[in-house]
């Protein structure tokens, strides 16, 4: 396995977008962040905003940054040919999905940290002067940690769920706009539906509606599902398409 993780390190570090993509990460995470953060306000009676939903409001944007990265970390290779020599050199399919998967995930752990922890010393300040209480940004407590450590995992499922599409469907634009649809389509549909046990339904199945619930720090009481548990909805997509993925890539000749 060492040789496949070398590898596929080599092969994603070296990709001439992957530079590019993983600033993008980190600044649009922030930027958009601090924005939100200086948008809003709190009244001195009550404040109808979740601190932490709005720090890390920019995990809603980058978020299609990973994806795009993700669907690069595999079709580049068939674009431009080099499955074939991956395969020819590393013939055990499983391993050299795995290394793929192992690599992006620390890719995006990391890069993922940076810009939830960049978002979490800049925004707040600005929250602080919009009549937010000094005590619900606190980034030390519990619910801010559970909201800047789930961002980060957010943003690695949504790796891994774009690896395991791209896999399937080895093409970088169907594969971006797969993933993408997927995870911006059900907020639109849950926003159409009326009825309020197809709302409750589709928040439950939504990757992104149920993912982003980690960062929830207020009012945690109307959420279908608990945060922890929620994170585990976006986590069955990301094992379910890596599981597709996997099939796919032991079925086919390349």
């Amino acid at each position: 396995m060492s040789r496949h993780l070398h590898a596929e390190w080599t092969k994603l570090r070296t990709l001439p977008d992957t530079g590019r993509l993983l600033l993008a990460i980190v600044v649009l995470t922030v930027a958009v962040g601090v924005a939100a953060s200086a948008v809003v306000s709190c009244s001195p009676a009550a404040c109808g905003h979740d601190p932490a939903k709005v720090i890390f409001f920019g995990v809603q944007v980058s978020q299609a940054v990973v994806a795009v990265l993700a669907v690069l970390a595999i079709t580049g290779e068939y674009d431009t040919g080099m499955i074939r020599l991956t395969l020819a050199a590393m013939p055990r399919r499983t391993g050299v999905l795995a290394a793929k998967a192992i690599t992006l995930a620390g890719v995006t752990l990391i890069t993922g940290s940076v810009a939830v922890l960049a978002s979490a010393l800049s925004a707040p300040r600005i929250l602080l002067g919009n009549g937010f209480p000094a005590e619900t940004l606190v980034l030390t407590s519990a619910p801010m940690l559970r909201a800047a450590a789930g961002s980060v995992l957010y943003l690695t499922l949504i790796a891994l769920f774009g690896l395991g599409v791209a896999t399937v469907v080895r093409d970088s634009a169907t594969a971006v706009g797969v993933v993408l649809g997927l995870l911006y389509l059900f907020p639109a549909l849950i926003l159409m539906v009326a009825d309020a046990g197809w709302q409750r339904l589709l928040w439950q199945i939504s990757p992104m509606n149920a993912g982003l619930a980690v960062q929830a720090t207020t009012d945690l009481a109307t959420l279908p599902l608990g945060p922890w548990t929620a994170l585990s909805v976006p986590a069955a997509w990301a094992a379910a398409a890596l599981l597709g993925g996997g099939l796919s890539f032991r079925m086919r000749d390349v």
